[in-house]
């Protein structure tokens, strides 16, 4: 495997090498000039096994946040895009094995619960450092497990547009298309602020910090929403909701819990020079940016 990638490196340099390796070796992504076996990127079990238990258990007392906080900020050799993060694959999905909103809910994928946690799994997974990756059909709630003969229900990008379009917006904010989330394409992330009552966790993500680059992540793991919670925030003026998964563009039947804008302070919170009060739904993801400087 060394020759492998060596001999890749050398003539297709553009190329990524990935590791379907699941045991979290942190050889495997290392160079082979010090003893490691080249791949530029590893499938993460640090990030799907915390984050797939989190979401598809039943009870919110037993979510481990935690285990979601460190899974979230983990990494191979303070490298960020040496993990590939997923809540589905191949691996996840066959041979009778079940999907995420399918494990959520069994027989009734397009329940409530389903929807609104496979969707906050999804929405780590583009938030979270490294490399993102999604299986075929997770956008669009597919219920069957995994088999190479059997194709996709692509009558479900009607049935589930909306779904489809917040896995859209996901990928847009991480490919930073609008300008003002260019954090989520950066190295960095702190996490500053973890409460494992309320299941509330926020991070601070960014690439060279600044207007239209420090992003602010608020994740929610309760059937609960949260009105009036102080967090740290990077800078003060106005932070603009860029996302919030409990919209009703995303599902007629999500509560479309309001996450104004907010207002930083030049007050401390969390470990950072300043501070706003967060609204977010049950089960919800939110996403705060800062327009660049006019």
């Amino acid at each position: 495997m060394q020759w492998i990638n060596e001999e890749t490196r050398s003539r297709f340099p553009t190329k990524i090498r990935i590791a379907e390796d699941m045991k979290n070796n942190a050889w495997v992504t290392r160079e082979v000039g010090v003893g490691g076996a080249g791949f530029n990127a590893q499938w993460d079990s640090e990030f799907i096994n915390p984050v797939r238990q989190a979401v598809i258990s039943p009870d919110d007392a037993s979510r481990d946040v935690a285990a979601v906080a460190r899974a979230i900020a983990y990494r191979y050799d303070d490298d960020a895009f040496r993990r590939i993060r997923f809540t589905e694959s191949h691996e996840e999905v066959s041979n009778g094995r079940t999907r995420v909103p399918e494990e959520i809910w069994p027989g009734n994928v397009t329940s409530w619960f389903s929807k609104k946690r496979s969707t906050l799994g999804a929405a780590l997974v583009f938030t979270a450092p490294g490399i993102p990756m999604i299986f075929q059909g997770q956008e669009l709630l597919e219920d069957r497990w995994f088999q190479d003969d059997v194709p996709i229900e692509w009558s479900l990008t009607k049935d589930h547009y909306g779904i489809l379009s917040l896995y859209r917006d996901l990928i847009a904010l991480r490919r930073n298309l609008s300008g003002v989330t260019r954090g989520l394409c950066g190295q960095n992330t702190q996490i500053h602020h973890i409460d494992g009552d309320a299941k509330l966790i926020a991070f601070h993500r960014w690439d060279e910090q600044g207007s239209a680059d420090s992003v602010v992540v608020v994740v929610n793991l309760t059937n609960q929403s949260w009105q009036g919670t102080t967090i740290g925030f990077p800078a003060p003026g106005c932070w603009k909701t860029r996302f919030n998964s409990d919209s009703t563009n995303y599902d007629a039947g999500f509560a479309n819990h309001p996450t104004p804008d907010i207002e930083a302070r030049a007050e401390e919170a969390d470990g950072l020079p300043c501070s706003g009060e967060i609204s977010i739904g049950p089960y919800t993801v939110v996403i705060f940016s800062q327009d660049p400087p006019s």
